[in-house]
């Protein structure tokens, strides 16, 4: 079930437009048709439009309405495993296409936003992944010596280093990664949105698909006041995926993820946090991530209560450790507090199906979709053409729910509570 309204987000108040795009109405083909209005739907549109593609994208609110547009900010490389796991789990063809997508995916992010001009705070200033203890240490520095190896530009920070580069003594260590970055979501979903429209994408908002089924050899997508017939599907609908396509629902666990934000920092403590602002999260089994935005707040993300929020009261634990970070914070106002839901797979990677010829289904970025899903698109777009020139990135896998997914509530939050648990006495 979808929230009624989108959430007091600090986003939503600084994106400057809103975005609105009509809901369909009528009858309507298309060669392809998109079902999801997030950076996939999105990023995969502008590059069939821009490829002369006939291309309609239907978004249930309003494109970034989900967690395109709620998201931490960070555009962040890889993937949930090391490099030498990937390969030893893909073989050496695939294995290696993954690890060079997911890893160039935020150089493929900031040439797109620099290619179309898109406005939204986008800075390329690197990403910490940061450990507390011995056991996250030792695998931060087993990641970068594998990155090291493929001549990745990553680099070790010993304790020192991190709190310069941090402003807390909290890590005894950390991984640098220059391709990361941060940029505002819902700026990016918008200027995306605008791009794909200028290229010939006709996007609808207010159009959520109630039913796809096969006529006459085409699909047919339903919603309240119209129809699209379409060649080819993508579902693209993440962390907000419903019973549109049989099992799909049941192949991942939607999953909140909250942000609290400050007033702008005054000059002294905006000058301590992150000076250099690279974006950090923390090595852990629950991650906590933050980073200062373009207009000096400080945002910390993190899971959250798994329900829709409207202010950081409900998110104490994420301010509460801001301040245990950084104690100049004491009196620090913080003006908002949203959430959202991110799509988790069980074996945390990208899913892509084809359950049936015309359908390609993309979902479960597993925290990571800002790069990812913007690489994606092009990637997807390229199949949907059917151009071979080059192999596909990741791999195709068949729709397998998940057993016993309607406990998936009680299933999270145990989880958190047990990763929770684990990071505090280091396990």
């Amino acid at each position: 079930m979808l929230e009624s309204s989108p959430p007091r987000s600090l986003y939503r108040e600084t994106a400057g437009g809103t975005g609105k795009y009509p809901a369909l109405a009528g009858a309507q083909r298309a060669r392809v048709a998109i079902v999801g209005g997030g950076f996939t739907g999105l990023s995969t549109a502008l590059h069939l439009a821009e490829a002369g593609d006939d291309v309609a994208v239907l978004e249930a609110q309003q494109p970034g309405w989900g967690a395109s547009g709620r998201n931490g900010g960070q555009v962040n490389p890889g993937l949930k495993y090391d490099p030498d796991t990937i390969e030893a789990m893909y073989g050496p063809e695939l294995g290696p296409r993954m690890i060079d997508f997911s890893y160039g995916a935020p150089d493929f992010t900031y040439g797109l936003i620099k290619r179309l001009s898109i406005a939204c705070d986008a800075r390329q200033n690197g990403t910490i992944r940061a450990a507390i203890r011995p056991k996250p240490e030792a695998a931060v520095r087993a990641t970068a010596a594998q990155c090291e190896r493929r001549g990745m530009p990553v680099s070790v920070l010993d304790a020192q280093a991190m709190a310069a580069r941090t402003g807390t003594d909290r890590y005894i260590a950390g991984l640098f990664d220059a391709r990361g970055g941060d940029l505002h979501p819902l700026k990016y979903s918008l200027g995306l949105a605008e791009a794909a429209r200028s290229a010939g994408a006709r996007i609808f908002g207010g159009s959520e698909v109630v039913a796809l089924k096969r006529e006459a050899g085409r699909w047919v997508l339903k919603t309240a006041n119209g129809s699209v017939s379409a060649e080819k599907v993508l579902v693209a609908t993440n962390g907000y995926t419903g019973s549109l396509w049989p099992g799909l629902e049941r192949s991942l666990v939607p999953v909140f993820s909250a942000i609290a934000a400050t007033e702008p920092l005054p000059p002294a403590a905006a000058g301590q946090i992150l000076p250099d602002r690279p974006v950090l999260y923390e090595a852990g089994n629950i991650t906590v991530y933050y980073r200062v935005d373009a207009e000096r707040r400080l945002l910390m993300g993190g899971r959250g209560p798994m329900k829709p929020i409207g202010d950081a009261s409900a998110i104490r634990y994420l301010t509460d450790y801001a301040l245990r970070l950084w104690p100049a914070l004491e009196g620090i106002r913080w003006t908002h507090g949203w959430n959202g839901r991110v799509a988790i797979t069980k074996d945390h990677l990208l899913h892509i199906h084809e359950p049936e010829d015309g359908v390609l289904i993309c979902l479960g970025y597993n925290g990571r979709g800002i790069a990812m899903a913007s690489a994606m698109g092009a990637a997807l777009a390229q199949r949907l053409r059917g151009d071979e020139t080059s192999p596909f990135p990741m791999p195709i896998s068949p729709l397998k729910p998940i057993r016993f997914h309607r406990f998936w509530p009680i299933g999270v939050k145990a989880a958190i509570l047990s990763g929770r648990l684990k990071d505090r006495f280091g396990l």
